[in-house]
């Protein structure tokens, strides 16, 4: 897929699933910004915290605001960049609620038909692996094609930045410029079909 050339500009909806303020996600995420490949915009959603417990009482017309806010970014963008930390083997609770609540209803979900690239960054060795594989699962409900391996997965996070919060590991750097471009190509070959 190396060589599509894309004729019109991606718009990708990115979220890190961290509410911390110092969170090595939430680097990682600034990382993909500047690393973003021409003919590609980011769009990255900051409203996480402020959307509530999922709960299908509340799941009526009108939805919460912040719910809402979150389903027109996804509705507006053609792709998805998930950077997630790993919590107990698993995604962050508040990064689950909040594909729950994108995720409702199924027939009109924003996250179908969309491409997703995911990555993290953990103080671990395994880098986000296991989240990863949850993530993976999770969207298969939600008919959301996330992109094959090579995975990036960024291990010993602190080694991995400097004292600015910038990205210093240029392997890593690579792989996600190269893995940035991939899903570029995918959405627009799906697009195509």
């Amino acid at each position: 897929m190396s060589d599509v050339a894309i004729s019109y500009t991606v718009h990708v909806f990115a979220m890190a699933g961290s509410l911390r303020k110092d969170s090595f996600n939430k680097k990682l995420l600034r990382a993909a910004i500047e690393l973003v490949p021409p003919g590609m915009m980011i769009h990255q959603f900051d409203g996480l915290a402020d959307i509530p417990p999922y709960d299908a009482d509340i799941d009526l017309d009108p939805r919460p605001e912040p719910v809402r806010a979150l389903k027109q970014m996804l509705a507006a963008c053609d792709g998805l960049l998930i950077v997630t930390p790993e919590y107990n083997y698993g995604i962050p609770g508040v990064l689950k609620n909040a594909i729950d609540w994108a995720s409702r209803p199924p027939s009109t979900s924003p996250l179908g038909g969309k491409v997703a690239l995911l990555m993290g960054a953990s103080t671990g060795m395994v880098g986000t692996a296991r989240a990863q594989q949850q993530l993976r699962q999770n969207f298969v409900f939600t008919k959301t094609t996330v992109l094959p391996t090579p995975e990036i997965l960024v291990a010993k996070a602190p080694e991995k930045f400097d004292s600015d919060g910038r990205l210093i590991d240029e392997m890593a750097k690579q792989l996600i410029a190269e893995r940035l471009k991939a899903l570029g190509e995918w959405i627009y070959k799906l697009r195509a079909r």
